[in-house]
């Protein structure tokens, strides 16, 4: 097997042949690798797992809807809301229900945010405990969805 030398007169055909070594050398370590590394990846841990009855899951509480226009008017469900007051009295009323209903609050984007923190006060205070804000998706240019 000759590899040329650095006579340039006698101008040698150029080496037909590949020399397979380092080929056969990479793939016999991958060989072991994957032989030493295979019944790594297939071992299972054996469990035996209880077994047990779930109870069946309790109903989905109900929803309110809680409006507020740009003006600031209130309204529970589409119907209008005398005031903060009366609010008051519904989102007591809704507190003691079992189970609690969730509050989704839906204001304008031209709603002051005092009259939101106003409303949420009361809520809070009369006891609800689950209350979600409702808003208009967007697509991907960030403009509202249609």
């Amino acid at each position: 097997m000759a590899f040329g030398g650095f006579d340039t007169g006698n101008h040698p055909q150029p080496m037909a042949e590949i020399n397979t070594t380092p080929l056969v050398d990479v793939m016999l370590v991958l060989l072991v690798i994957f032989i030493i590394t295979a019944p790594l990846l297939t071992h299972a841990i054996r469990l035996d797992l209880p077994n047990a009855q779930a109870p069946a899951s309790a109903e989905k509480p109900e929803t309110i809807t809680l409006s507020i226009d740009p003006s600031g008017a209130l309204f529970w469900n589409n119907e209008p809301v005398a005031g903060l007051d009366a609010l008051g009295e519904r989102f007591r009323q809704a507190a003691a229900r079992q189970p609690q209903p969730e509050l989704h609050l839906r204001a304008d984007r031209e709603t002051r945010y005092q009259r939101i923190a106003e409303v949420m006060s009361s809520a809070q205070q009369a006891g609800i405990t689950k209350l979600g804000f409702v808003t208009e998706p967007h697509d991907r240019r960030g403009r509202p969805a249609e």
